[in-house]
């Protein structure tokens, strides 16, 4: 049944986000999926921190005695790692918590902070995709490509878990991913540097 959920959130079919939304169970499910993406997120985030700092060691053995330390990252690969992956879960409380309040109190939708966990978890399912980012050239494209079709799927989400149309659903997206992003730069960062 999880692979099937996860296969009806890539071709957006409501029925499955309907099912997703009526079972109180699928939370661990969900949970599963924002940890793949997570572990996926902090693959990403070490290799590129590892890439900068190489990069960074490159021009500074090519620039002689030009000082770049403000281009080096604040943690090493094993701290970006951790930062992401703490992220990817703080992102989507967040989200679902940001959801849940725009689209019930703001826009008066139906539903439940656990529902908005669940359904979000899900909708999360297409950045899955950024398994593929390690391709030469073209692998970002996939991890752009599963983020945009992550947005889509969140779109369907929270039409079917807060009973929103599709113009209030994109805002409660936007606005939703503006509150995370800032929690991200304003708490999570500042905590995961004072820590690494």
């Amino acid at each position: 049944m999880f692979w099937q959920r996860i296969k009806g959130v890539f071709s957006l079919d409501r029925e499955v986000f309907r099912d997703i939304e009526q079972d109180e169970s699928s939370l661990s499910q969900a949970a599963i999926i924002v940890l793949l993406v997570a572990i996926l997120a902090g693959i990403g985030a070490a290799g590129a921190a590892a890439m900068g700092a190489a990069a960074v060691q490159s021009l500074s053995n090519f620039a002689g005695d030009l000082d770049l330390p403000s281009l080096t990252p604040s943690f090493g690969a094993a701290g970006a790692f951790i930062n992401a992956f703490v992220g990817a879960f703080i992102s989507w409380g967040v989200w679902a918590l940001v959801t849940y309040f725009i689209g019930v109190k703001v826009f008066n939708g139906e539903s439940t902070v656990s529902e908005m966990m669940r359904l979000i978890g899900f909708a999360q399912a297409p950045r899955l995709m950024s398994v593929f980012s390690f391709i030469p050239c073209i692998g970002f494209l996939f991890s752009f490509a599963g983020w945009i079709w992550a947005i889509v799927t969140s779109i369907i989400a929270i039409q079917e878990g807060v009973d929103l149309d599709a113009g209030k659903s994109f805002a409660t997206i936007l606005l939703s991913i503006v509150a995370v992003i800032i929690v991200n730069i304003l708490i999570v960062g500042p905590i995961l540097n004072l820590i690494f």
